[in-house]
């Protein structure tokens, strides 16, 4: 255990070391994913309109780093995840891929993914800070509220046990020197396709900086789950949940408990809102019409539940969980990519888009 971060537990305790790194990783990882507009609901409408460039670059590029600096973490033995939830505990592949599938219907319909909402929130989208609120809402109610006894019933249908049975590495045989050579390949990939789309330089950076956070996130919990006498789950960067507690912790002063988790948010918000500042680039923009509103709002509320039904959001699950590849992780982020090219061409290539919206923008 480093000397400064034992100091850190000693000077502010658990939960408050937990939230200030939480807020800083959460900070980079903002202000990253603001500059380099790393966004999968962009990547996986470039994918299957069939133009491989400049935003699957970014996200493969950001998913690769992911995966490269956590298993070297590994590799290193700097870095145990065996205790994970995502590995450790009980999983459901019925909430894996059903859940992954409304996330992905979702993330199309609200045009951005929960982390690129929370991003988009913070450069003045008021679409996005509408969007993000009703997530909040459903995902709450997935979790505690009246959409918890489905989100159950549906997770029962099938389960796997943890250890094992969610680790992608155990099931194939494979070891934590395969998943490098996996991320690295994946890298070269990603760097292709830089190079043909003419990304600019400052990108890469950036986009590497994102997946970089999530390996960061799960380096830090660790290490003080390491050094604290009472229980700390390991985890890294996740938003669907986290939004939904911090929604509540708004709400509910009683229970202002800061962790990992609910610093991760603010955190995130600030690192954007620095982005758009610095670069000029905050502006108000908000709803032109009623019928994109009903898009968005039935948008987030599949989002929230998927988000929840899933254990993960397209970060959650397709980043930090990819990169100490669970198992469930891997079917929540194929069935959101396969939901998200379904929906975009039932609703953004069948029919017009809503009015200041054109298919495949940004947001």
């Amino acid at each position: 255990m480093p000397t400064d971060l034992t100091a850190l537990l000693d000077a502010l305790g658990e939960g408050p070391a937990l939230a200030a790194g939480g807020a800083l990783i959460g900070a980079a990882f903002g202000f990253a994913a603001q500059r380099s507009r790393f966004c999968l609901r962009a990547a996986s409408i470039e994918f299957w309109h069939g133009h491989v460039g400049q935003k699957v670059a970014i996200w493969l590029m950001a998913f690769a780093t992911a995966v490269v600096w956590t298993q070297g973490f590994i590799l290193l033995g700097l870095l145990d995840v065996s205790e994970a939830r995502q590995l450790a505990q009980r999983g459901s592949l019925s909430g894996a891929a059903i859940g992954g599938l409304m996330f992905g219907a979702g993330m199309i319909m609200t045009r951005g993914c929960v982390a690129r909402l929370l991003v988009l929130s913070a450069t003045g989208n008021l679409r996005a800070l509408l969007s993000g609120l009703i997530m909040a809402v459903a995902a709450q109610s997935a979790l505690r509220g009246a959409l918890a006894p489905l989100r159950e019933a549906i997770t029962g249908w099938w389960t796997i046990d943890g250890a094992g049975a969610r680790d992608l590495l155990a099931v194939l045989g494979l070891g934590h020197g395969h998943a490098l050579a996996f991320g690295l390949v994946w890298c070269g990939a990603a760097y292709v396709y830089a190079l043909k789309s003419r990304l600019p330089i400052g990108a890469w950076f950036t986009a590497s900086g994102v997946g970089g956070m999530v390996a960061v996130g799960w380096l830090f919990t660790y290490l003080i789950a390491q050094a604290s006498f009472s229980p700390v789950r390991i985890s890294s960067l996740t938003f669907t949940g986290p939004s939904a507690d911090v929604l509540m912790l708004v709400l509910d002063q009683s229970r202002m408990i800061w962790n990992f988790d609910t610093a991760l948010v603010p955190g995130v918000f600030l690192g954007s809102l620095a982005g758009a500042l610095l670069f000029r680039e905050f502006r108000l923009e908000g709803f032109r019409d009623g019928q994109s509103m009903r898009r968005y709002i039935v948008g987030a509320v599949l989002m929230g539940f998927g988000g929840m039904l899933a254990g993960g959001c397209a970060v959650g699950a397709g980043v930090s969980g990819g990169a100490i590849f669970a198992l469930t992780a891997w079917v929540t982020l194929a069935c959101i990519w396969v939901a998200a090219g379904v929906t975009d061409l039932l609703l953004d290539r069948t029919v017009d888009a809503p009015i200041g919206a054109a298919p495949g923008s940004a947001f």
